[in-house]
Parts: C-alpha cells; structure tokens; sequence
C-alpha cells in the first residue's frame, strides 16, 4: 500500500511512486491497479496512454515493464464509477470512537473495491455506517485482510488517526495476531524471516523471493491434530499473503487454501466426518484475533480480541472429536 508515498482526495488520485525491487518486471497498468484499486486497470491504461501518468517523466506503454527505482507520476481525476457509494452492508463493530473504529471482518467480505469486486465491500459499507470517512484516504481503511480471512481490523476515523495509524503500521509498533489451522504436524515454533514478492510467473501471487520485500512472521503452537497444526502467529511485517505464503513455503500450507496450498491434503489417520470437514471447509483457515495500538488521540496502549467464526470453531470441534490430545 502507498499510502506513503501518495496522496488522494475524494475525486482524483495523485501519483508519486518509486518503484522497488519486488516491483521488478510487473506491468505498469498491472502496478497501478494493484496499488490504488480506487481506479479499474483499464482506466490506468487509458491515463497511460494519454500521458496523464508517466514513468520517469517520460510516455510509456501500458505494459512498460518496471525497474526498480522507477518513478511513476501524474494525476488522474476518478469518474463516477470510480466513486464509491455507501451500502447498507452490515458490520461487525467491536469498537468506535471520534478517531478509530474497530470491525471483525466476516470470510468472505472484500475490503476494498477492485476489479470483480466494484461494491459490496468493506469501503462501501464504511461510507454508510461513518459517512465522515469520504474525506479519509480509502476511506479510512489503513490496513487489509483477505476476502477468505476473517477477524480484527482497524480503521482511521480522523486525520490524525490516520496518520498515526500507518506510522503505527510503517514502525511495527501495531500487534496483530492470527489463529491458522496448517497442514502437517509442526514440530515446535519458530520464526520465519523470508523476504516476499510477486510470482515471478503467476503475477496475482505472492512468493518468497530473494529480492522481495521483507517479512516476518513468528509463530508458536496452540493446539495438534492428526497431521494438523493450529498456530499463534504474530505479525512483524504486513506484506500481502504473508502467512499464507511463508507457511506454505515451510509445506505447511493452511487448511483450505488452493492458492499456495494446491489440491486439498487430506491426513491419513482420520474418520470419514473430520476427512469431509478438512475437504469442505471453503477458505483459508485464518483468522485476525488479537489487534494491539496506541490510540492516536489519547496514547493509551489498547487491546482488542475476536473469538473464533462459526466455520472455524466447528472445523476444531470435528478435530478435537477424535484427536489423540
């Protein structure tokens, strides 16, 4: 997220990015897109084309493949279809104040708009509940989750909020801890420093990469199955599909995940109900459940907790039935 390095008001988008080495080798429309899903692909092309954004100053091709230290610039102003309408989308709110808002994002809820996904999201549900995050960047939104994750998020409700709140996240002073059912028997916990980037061949995946961007993830052990491990993860860094990705690169692969975990893997040693609840369960087993931050406004350190969602619960029930533990 750029939010760093770019400015935006409730109509128009400003770019200023410089390209890092993760970005090595990505299209310029397919950057543009993945880093201010306010505006669709095609109108990044178009912009592109016209000149409106430009790549170190100079006109290039929509598929200009970038180099690291590549700056991209320009301003494009957003169409009506562009902007974002509230909806009456129901919400979890764990917590609200004049400056941060806290929700428990449900599976299955995008949380920003993005090509295939225009509405129905966390944004559009936001600009209905607290109609004064119009004037935030994205709405407030400082910070993501998977459409297939659930669990704790926190969302600017002031300026000064959100300044804090991506200092918070630049610094990794904010604690963010996940529930993650993997497959395999984990031997004990651990600590995963790999840095992450995009696929080099399939570009809407993340994977370990010597040139990536750095990422770390600490987790312990909660709780064994049969071939099943469900760890406490902890967040250092908050690069996209970091658990699933470092987990996976270690063949422990979350429960549910076709992404980076391929076909299901189904443990040998298990009955017929708990082979058909691993084979069924619809996304990835993960969950947000403890959030820690300093509020913005009154510096107080704050704690948040969400209790597992129903599929996840009874998905460990059915395991626990039978578990040797």
């Amino acid at each position: 997220m750029p939010t760093d390095k770019s400015s935006e008001q409730k109509n128009h988008i400003h770019v200023d990015y410089t390209a890092s080495e993760s970005d090595h080798g990505t299209r310029l429309d397919m950057l543009l897109a993945a880093l201010y899903p306010e505006a669709s692909r095609s109108r990044w092309q178009d912009s592109i084309k016209r000149g409106d954004v430009r790549c170190n100053g100079e006109k290039v091709k929509a598929k200009y493949s970038m180099v690291a230290g590549d700056v991209v610039s320009g301003n494009i102003a957003l169409q009506n279809d562009d902007i974002h309408q509230p909806q009456a989308i129901e919400l979890d709110i764990r917590y609200q104040d004049d400056d941060i808002i806290i929700i428990n994002k449900p599976a299955g809820l995008v949380v920003h708009p993005a090509a295939g996904n225009r509405d129905g999201t966390l944004l559009n549900a936001l600009l209905h509940h607290f109609p004064s995050t119009a004037e935030l960047p994205r709405a407030g939104i400082v910070h993501r989750l998977d459409k297939d994750t659930s669990g704790l998020m926190v969302v600017a409700h002031s300026l000064r909020a959100h300044t804090s709140l991506v200092e918070q996240l630049q610094t990794r002073s904010m604690g963010r801890t996940y529930l993650a059912l993997v497959h395999r028997y984990v031997t004990a916990g651990g600590d995963i420093d790999e840095p992450i980037g995009r696929h080099h061949r399939e570009r809407v995946k993340m994977a370990v990469r010597s040139d990536g961007k750095a990422a770390i993830t600490h987790y312990r052990i909660e709780e064994r199955f049969d071939d099943l491990t469900l760890l406490r993860v902890n967040l250092e860094t908050g690069r996209t599909h970091q658990i699933r990705v470092h987990m996976a690169h270690l063949h422990h692969p979350l429960v549910g995940d076709t992404v980076y975990g391929g076909k299901p893997q189904l443990p040998k040693n298990v009955d017929e109900e708990q082979r058909k609840a691993i084979a069924d369960f619809p996304r990835q087993a993960l969950h947000a459940c403890e959030l820690r931050l300093t509020h913005p406004g009154t510096n107080e350190a704050m704690s948040f907790e969400a209790e597992l969602p129903t599929d996840m619960a009874e998905l460990l029930s059915v395991l626990r039935t039978h578990s040797p533990a």
